[in-house]
């Protein structure tokens, strides 16, 4: 993973990557909206980039809830409904998180309908993995499952080379070592979210990886993180916006 450069195997259209890694979401979208009518691909593609600005945003799941409908509508193989379950169990996920409707049941039965049919060695596997740990460390408050479930998506992670995903799963685990006491271990892993986010230039996700490790360094190195954490948040016009109570004094 010492080669972060950005790429298409990475992030994806790159021009698309560049909108989205400066929370772009629905410009990213845009961009593929003229090829969604009849392409599967970029059906799923533009509702990943919609669901995921719901997480950062916190609005937006009509207009994310239209775009996976058509990208189920035109998955054709198994790898495809596979990738649109699993967009499903996620949007689902995210609207039980941000209180917006108890949707869990929802989540938890669409991420097994995606395990039945991606292959255990789909490249959309690993992404699976660490959102069924999401599951289960945010709604069933399960840590050993959640920590389980990141150390797969990790491993399947590297091995695809998604480089991307492994900021996430570097982040997950490191907030589960900080719970357990391992402080060695999550500042390690809370480091190299931020390094692998820095290096391929996602802004909007920055700014909580610096806070996370802020957490654990001494006050002086604590202020700077901090400080870059809100330069960056007010930059991108306040997002993620459920970073906003780190930011009110």
């Amino acid at each position: 993973m010492a080669d972060t450069a950005l790429s298409e195997s990475v992030v994806g259209v790159p021009d698309v990557w560049r909108l989205r890694a400066r929370g772009c979401w629905s410009e990213a979208a845009a961009l593929l909206a003229p090829y969604c009518a009849d392409d599967a691909r970029a059906a799923l593609s533009r509702a990943e980039l919609l669901v995921e600005g719901c997480f950062y945003q916190l609005e937006g799941w009509a207009e994310a809830e239209d775009a996976l409908r058509l990208a189920e509508a035109l998955a054709g193989t198994d790898e495809e409904r596979g990738a649109a379950a699993s967009e499903r169990g996620y949007l689902a996920y995210g609207a039980t998180l941000f209180s917006v409707r108890d949707r869990a049941d929802e989540a938890r039965s669409a991420f097994g309908r995606s395990a039945a049919l991606l292959s255990p060695g789909s490249p959309g596997r690993p992404l699976l993995d660490f959102r069924r740990g999401l599951v289960a460390e945010n709604i069933a408050v399960n840590p050993a499952a959640a920590r389980a479930a990141f150390r797969r998506a990790h491993a399947g992670a590297v091995a695809h080379g998604d480089t991307f995903l492994t900021s996430f799963t570097w982040r997950h685990l490191a907030g589960l070592a900080a719970a357990d006491g391992d402080l060695a271990e999550a500042r390690h892993g809370f480091a190299e979210s931020l390094r692998i986010r820095v290096a391929l230039g996602h802004l909007v996700g920055t700014a909580p990886a610096l806070l996370s490790l802020a957490d654990l360094e001494p006050e002086d190195t604590a202020d700077r993180l901090h400080a870059e954490a809100a330069r960056l948040y007010e930059l991108l016009g306040g997002v993620p916006a459920w970073l906003a109570p780190a930011f009110t004094a």
